[in-house]
């Protein structure tokens, strides 16, 4: 029978929310339901407002329907195969269609996966990318324990863990004023007989510029002339590679490049799915060796793996069929090409101000970065416009470059599905009136305190 007495009683009344909630230890007696839902919900009021928050690449809005779909498969868990058939079938469906707008060049001899995020999707191409070297450098009867890998040192963290974690030389091309990404132009001087592979990103995290993977491959291909190293690429597609098929078909980064073995993108991005959903691909069955490949029984059946993750949630595989079967080519690159109009927008107006130089205008993915004139001011830094702009709600963040470019801050707005051209006039506004007010100060601003609001 229900106790009348928590129906009756007004939430704050209760003794479950009467309480301050414990920190440390599991308490000792049960709460009522809606109590416990009270107390997480208001502890979460104190988080930003997701949609307003423009240092994040996550999605952070689906749908009504996507939403009910998601309340109805939450519980699927995506390794358990053989109980949820169709979860894995709409897997499979997911990657083949990413193998084919990615220009795979048999779309039945490729193999890919679904992961919980882009992280994991990099972790497993290169870890096939070690592998296969280690294989083949074993069948020729060469050493086989000093693997590297090449990349920008504008990379995003997860391949610094990728080669701490599986015991990989990480090799840095610095990026530069005159080189702000990798291109090419001196890979040559990184690699190596013990290269395992070269990363080239479709959207540096930092700016949100493309490496131009073409030029990278050309380069691996005089280099293979020369040397006899035959280096393959993955292309860590986080962001890029959910843009450049709709709105950027004329760049030649995917599968139509040899040199191009393995993918990866996050669902999750512009994916425009959710968190909790990455992918990879790997151009042929071959380029995947098959010892990273586990059989294993579960449940009664027989079950391939190959991710690095065992459970782990199928309802973020569900929506990203949903979105592609919702959006179709059509709507992805309706949604990708006004993503990077208000991109556009939004550094015009910020270059306009006349207190930034900008580092990219959104012409690649939809995000930018941009930082003070030399010389404009010695009282403020774009970290106290970053704290200025925090107070009115937007999270923008600012950010030292890294390495050879550790003197240069910028701050970088990324422009997601639901960043309408009215919010982002708004956001304009809050900007200019935020700069005026720094530039009248008459004594510099205090910088105790003051810190990178994101990390790579």
């Amino acid at each position: 029978m229900t106790d009348q007495r928590h129906v009756l009683r007004p939430t704050y009344t209760r003794d479950g929310v009467r309480a301050v909630a414990p920190r440390l230890q599991i308490p000792d007696g049960e709460m009522e339901p809606t109590s416990a839902y009270q107390l997480v919900h208001d502890e979460v009021m104190l988080d930003g407002n997701s949609r307003l928050n423009l240092a994040t690449f996550v999605a952070t809005w689906m749908g009504d329907e996507a939403d009910r779909l998601y309340a109805e498969v939450y519980d699927k868990n995506m390794v358990d195969k053989d109980e949820y058939p169709r979860t894995a079938a709409i897997e499979e469906n997911c990657w083949r269609i990413l193998g084919s707008l990615w220009n795979v060049p048999d779309v039945t001899d490729c193999i890919g996966t679904s992961t919980v995020g882009s992280s994991e999707a990099c972790m497993l191409g290169g870890l096939a990318l070690k592998r296969r070297w280690q294989l083949a450098r074993r069948t020729a009867g060469m050493s086989a324990d000093r693997p590297n890998l090449v990349m920008s040192s504008a990379v995003q963290v997860c391949w610094e863990k990728f080669c701490n974690y599986f015991e990989v030389e990480p090799r840095y091309v610095p990026i530069t004023a005159e080189h702000p990404c990798l291109d090419g132009s001196n890979v040559e001087e990184h690699v190596d007989e013990n290269t395992i592979g070269v990363v080239a990103i479709m959207g540096v995290t930092y700016t949100g510029m493309y490496e131009p993977v073409q030029e990278i491959a050309a380069a691996l291909d005089a280099l293979q002339e020369r040397t006899g190293h035959d280096v393959p690429i993955h292309v860590d597609g986080a962001s890029g590679a959910m843009i450049a098929p709709f709105i950027q078909q004329d760049v030649v980064w995917d599968f139509r490049l040899e040199r191009v073995h393995s993918i990866s993108t996050s669902g999750h991005k512009y994916g425009l799915v959710y968190p909790g959903v990455g992918w990879v691909v790997w151009r042929t069955l071959d380029a995947l060796p098959e010892e990273l490949i586990f059989r294993v029984s579960y449940l009664g059946g027989d079950m391939p793996t190959l991710a690095l993750n065992f459970s782990r949630p199928g309802a973020q595989v569900l929506l990203q069929y949903y979105q592609f079967l919702r959006l179709g080519r059509e709507g992805y690159t309706a949604i990708q090409q006004e993503c990077q109009d208000v991109a556009k927008y939004l550094a015009r107006g910020i270059a306009d101000i006349g207190a930034f130089d900008l580092w990219n205008d959104g012409s690649d993915i939809p995000v930018f970065a941009w930082q003070l004139k030399p010389g404009h001011t010695e009282n403020w830094s774009l970290y106290h416009l970053s704290d200025r702009l925090r107070m009115k709600g937007w999270l923008i963040p600012a950010y030292p470059m890294p390495d050879d470019l550790g003197d240069v801050t910028v701050q970088r707005i990324v422009v997601r599905n639901g960043v309408s051209r009215d919010l982002a006039d708004d956001l304009l506004a809050d900007i200019r009136v935020e700069t005026e007010w720094l530039d009248g100060l008459s004594s510099p601003m205090p910088v105790e305190g003051l810190r990178p609001s994101f990390h790579h």
